[in-house]
């Protein structure tokens, strides 16, 4: 849609043949007296998706189809949908009918009680508990301490953002569950709300206990962003001076202990052990420099700010 709507629905869809249709239905009786557009991402369907929301967008002008070529990921469907929106406010969704429409309107008078991102809480979970629940709540937790931001759901896909929260972030890896935590070094106020959490009607989940190991990683990413991205020497050179300490306070013993009491250093694996210490502390020195040369080239070729305000008073 060309024209300005007020809430932008994105729902990112891989082989959802058997569900898009009953989500279409349930999504325009909540939405049908709102401004709104319906933006269903299709991320390399194999299955009839793709010509089933062909059929829906042909018959709806509120639905935009957005077609991958091949299967690029959730991040990246959701990324393509906050590109391709319209509305005011962005709200995500799975398309597996897991995620309930009927929450959305909660979402909704969260943002506009002033609050920029509003995350869905599945309080009642209705997935298996060893395999996905516990797993889940521990990552909860990791995240939440590491990022500072307490969410008790990051990775429940119904979420409201604000157009202005989402258009200047870029997406990838699995970061699409970290939006609320990188949205966070700009200065936004975050909500929560308890969702509906449905059991899975057809189908099977397309993501499996391996993605943990790529959440970690990126988890690794966004802290490095969130601390780090404008002192990059501050994380680097710690780390270097740190292994130059240690390698120089072996050497001083070792030093000692030859000149004092003549131990040999010749069979010494400590004095091995010193020197790479010291090389390592070199090095991570250097990569600190070396960063910081690459974020100032990143900031000024960009024009890229290093704050960003709220709102200016002034006194006439």
């Amino acid at each position: 849609m060309d024209k300005q709507v007020d809430v932008s629905i994105v729902v990112p869809l891989y082989n959802e043949e058997d569900n898009v249709r009953e989500l279409y239905r349930e999504l325009i009786t909540v939405m049908a007296d709102r401004s709104y557009e319906i933006l269903f991402v299709n991320d390399g369907s194999s299955d009839r998706t793709t010509e089933l929301i062909r059929e829906i967008s042909a018959a709806d002008p509120h639905v935009v189809v957005v077609n991958f070529r091949r299967n690029f990921g959730q991040t990246a469907a959701m990324s393509a949908g906050f590109d391709y929106s319209c509305g005011d406010v962005i709200v995500t969704m799975d398309g597996d009918l897991q995620n309930d429409p009927a929450d959305i309107p909660k979402l909704l008078d969260k943002i506009n009680e002033g609050n920029d991102v509003v995350a869905g809480w599945r309080f009642k979970r209705q997935d298996p508990f060893w395999s996905r629940r516990l797993p889940s709540m521990i990552a909860n937790r990791l995240i939440s301490w590491i990022t500072g931001v307490k969410l008790h759901d990051y990775g429940c896909t119904l979420k409201a953002f604000r157009k202005y929260v989402v258009e200047n972030i870029k997406l990838y890896g699995e970061m699409h569950r970290f939006i609320p935590a990188i949205a966070s070094a700009v200065g936004i106020s975050i909500a929560e709300v308890r969702v509906n959490h449905r059991p899975r009607r057809h189908g099977t989940s397309k993501y499996g206990i391996s993605r943990t190991f790529r959440v970690i990683l990126d988890l690794i990413t966004v802290k490095f962003l969130l601390s780090y991205s404008n002192r990059p020497i501050h994380i680097f050179g710690l780390i270097g001076l740190i292994s130059l300490c240690l390698g120089a306070l072996i050497s001083f013993v070792l030093v000692v202990q030859r000149q004092l009491y003549a131990m040999p250093l010749a069979d010494r694996p400590m004095l091995l052990l010193a020197i790479l210490l010291i090389f390592i502390g070199i090095q991570f020195v250097t990569f600190g420099l070396i960063s910081e040369l690459q974020i100032r080239t990143y900031h000024e070729s960009q024009n890229k700010p290093i704050y960003y305000v709220k709102e200016v008073i002034r006194r006439p």
